[in-house]
């Protein structure tokens, strides 16, 4: 089949870089064709090798706009959706590709395609979404019952159930998200047996992760040998970045902990995953008990156990021994996780290895890409 990928997201965070990798290799390796339609003004940060068109309308930025002329570029970026979906519409009648996958999908996409001709396209168009939450499940239900007599449109839920919040309907799929794996690196699964420990602690930062809250606990510990934590913050909006600056030097004289503020992307974030031990999530959002979290699949990808707050993705940690979990907001449980973890590490390595695997299985980017080919099968 002949697959075309419908991206716009301009300033895209490590793990959406990664996440379109997934479907253009993996569909690749069972044998499909795949190309990118973009805005004309879009800039890839990575080089995929796959023919690309480029369509009218220019992609649209929030990166460091706010109020006013924020609501003025979501304008603009709806009006050119409009047109960007009108033009799939007509590559699709030119049988340019037999369906379209359309990668970090919400909502809006779904009001926009309703008021568009490519809810009439003649080849399937797969919305990928990447998790419910209840504050927008109304909305998401109210477009999803519009467009139920297009059967072509395929609203794809990355969750771990059979059902959005108890709801079942028609032309929402349920299918399991993948695991984020290196793909230009070799990565030893085998886990550390003994020696210095390193905690690693990455991805976009935000205030929500509560990371001086972690670091005072992390530092009050009492572990029964060396550990070391390294941080990495990529960060968005000015203020984000204000705040890791300021932690960064409160904790400057502490030489167990090692920051880097910076994005990374391909091999470099790659070898940053692949150098430490385990991974540590203490983040406190309750969005992750319904958006399925991209640290933690990088974590089973890189076979890194795993200490995290008990909202990220429970029906994971709950089914799978990969690592420890605990309350959010509760300090001295953490505390007692992590030694916990630290202490036990070398005797629980085995189990770890073992539980990885197997989750690594279970949501292997093979299997996602099959769900995807199966979704674009059905009705043709």
């Amino acid at each position: 089949m002949k697959f075309a990928i419908f991206e716009s997201i301009l300033t895209p965070g490590g793990h959406e870089v990664d996440f379109d990798r997934i479907i253009v290799e993996e569909l690749q390796a069972l044998g499909h064709e795949v190309s990118f339609y973009v805005p004309y003004n879009f800039t890839f940060k990575h080089e995929y090798r796959v023919p690309i068109v480029r369509l009218r309308g220019q992609g649209i930025s929030y990166e460091g706009i706010r109020g006013l002329t924020k609501v003025i570029a979501s304008l603009k970026r709806e009006i050119n959706r409009q047109r960007w979906f009108k033009q799939l519409y007509e590559a699709g009648c030119r049988g340019e590709f037999d369906a379209i996958i359309i990668p970090t999908s919400t909502y809006r996409y779904l009001r926009a395609i309703n008021m568009n001709i490519l809810k009439k396209s003649p080849v399937p168009v797969i919305f990928v979404i990447h998790g419910i939450n209840p504050g927008e499940a109304p909305r998401f239900f109210a477009e999803t019952q519009k467009l139920q007599s297009y059967s072509n449109l395929k609203m794809a839920v990355l969750t771990f159930g059979q059902s959005i919040l108890g709801k079942v309907v028609p032309n929402v799929y349920c299918i399991k998200p993948p695991t984020y794996m290196p793909r230009d690196m070799q990565c030893v699964s085998e886990l550390k047996k003994n020696g210095p420990l390193k905690l690693g602690f990455f991805g976009q930062y935000r205030k929500e992760k509560n990371l001086d809250a972690f670091l005072d606990v992390f530092l009050s510990c009492k572990f029964t040998y060396q550990v070391q934590i390294f941080i990495q913050g990529a960060t968005v909006s000015p203020s984000d970045a204000e705040d890791f600056q300021r932690i960064m030097e409160k904790y400057s004289q502490h030489t167990q902990i090692t920051f880097l503020h910076k994005g990374l992307f391909g091999l470099e974030w790659q070898e940053a995953i692949a150098g430490v031990d385990a991974l540590v999530m203490p983040y406190s959002s309750s969005r992750y008990l319904y958006h399925w979290a991209g640290m933690l699949f990088t974590a089973i990808g890189y076979a890194k156990p795993v200490i995290a707050t008990s909202e990220i993705n429970p029906e994971i940690l709950d089914h799978y021994e990969i690592g420890i979990s605990f309350e959010k907001d509760n300090p001295e449980q953490l505390r007692k996780s992590l030694e916990q973890f630290v202490n036990t590490y070398a005797a629980r390595a085995t189990i770890y290895e073992r539980e990885l695997m197997r989750a690594g299985n279970d949501y292997s980017p093979q299997k996602f890409a099959e769900q995807l080919v199966q979704l674009a099968n059905q009705n043709m």
